[in-house]
């Protein structure tokens, strides 16, 4: 952990590493379920290294009493948008998630192994893969809800299969079907649902959704232009319009006025003749 910096912001995937080694400590007896919550709360309300650093000070972060995780000071470039890239291999950062009366979360910059395995009871949780770097170019996500819920959100792009059994639940297949993208990850979804549900979701990026705002919002300022462009437009037309039938109108009355005094200009003539 870092202690050279304690008033540093922590990240997601920060706050994620710690909550795996309290995973571990509870599956290894060295948590008792309370304090296993006391901490998963304090995990995830923390801001700070700071605050972090205190959490896993007594843990060691598993087999072999190793040291604890330490939170990377530099942080990862934000990811391009080649599948590609994202498909890293290894073992994944987080392989499995338990909410017994409670919840969990992955979700940020994480690494999806080649079988993710959750568990919920009385509990949910979220697998957010939209910002996730992926194992293997396909995946499983093996879910198991005993009267609870659990929600799989992926991004756009991604081929979805969904295998699970529900009795007395379901597991969502909305998304099933989709094509994904050249070299996109393929997530298999599995597992078995008791009167509780797996539901999966496609989002965008909180990125993606910026950048899409921030089109709409060019586009509404582009049509807001191009409207006063065209009522400009419109205005300059109809005055021009209107100045020609002035001047139409104007001409009309110079010519009947030339007109007028041309023929009294010949009846004077003819009278002085007459004279």
């Amino acid at each position: 952990m870092t202690e050279d910096a304690p008033e540093l912001r922590a990240s997601d995937a920060d706050r994620e590493r710690v909550a795996e080694v309290l995973r571990d400590a509870l599956a290894e007896g060295r948590l008792d379920m309370e304090e296993f919550e006391e901490r998963l709360d304090a995990t995830y309300q923390a801001r700070t290294y700071g605050e972090l650093a205190p959490i896993t000070r007594d843990l060691p972060s598993g087999a072999g009493a190793a040291p604890a995780p330490g939170i990377s000071m530099s942080k990862e470039p934000a990811q391009g948008g080649s599948w590609a890239g994202r498909i890293v291999g290894g073992e994944g950062s987080s392989t499995w998630a338990v909410a017994v009366m409670s919840g969990f979360q992955r979700k940020g910059r994480w690494t999806v192994p080649k079988r993710f395995n959750c568990f919920a009871f009385w509990g949910g949780g979220e697998i957010d893969l939209r910002e996730a770097n992926f194992a293997a170019g396909e995946v499983e996500i093996n879910c198991v809800a005993i009267m609870g819920g659990m929600q799989v959100v992926v991004p756009p792009g991604v081929e979805v299969v969904v295998r699970g059994i529900g009795i007395m639940g379901g597991f969502d297949q909305r998304e099933e079907g989709v094509p994904g993208d050249p070299d996109a990850p393929r997530v298999i979804v599995t597992g078995f649902a008791f009167w509780g549900g797996v539901g999966v979701e496609r989002k965008l990026t909180r990125a993606e959704r910026q950048r899409q705002r921030e089109e709409r919002h060019q586009e509404k300022l582009d049509r807001k232009a191009t409207r006063r462009e065209l009522d400009e437009s419109y205005r300059d037309d109809v005055h021009d319009a209107h100045r020609r039938m002035l001047e139409g109108h104007h001409d009309l009355l110079r010519d009947r006025s030339r007109e007028r005094r041309e023929r009294r200009q010949e009846r004077d003539r003819r009278r002085h003749r007459e004279h």
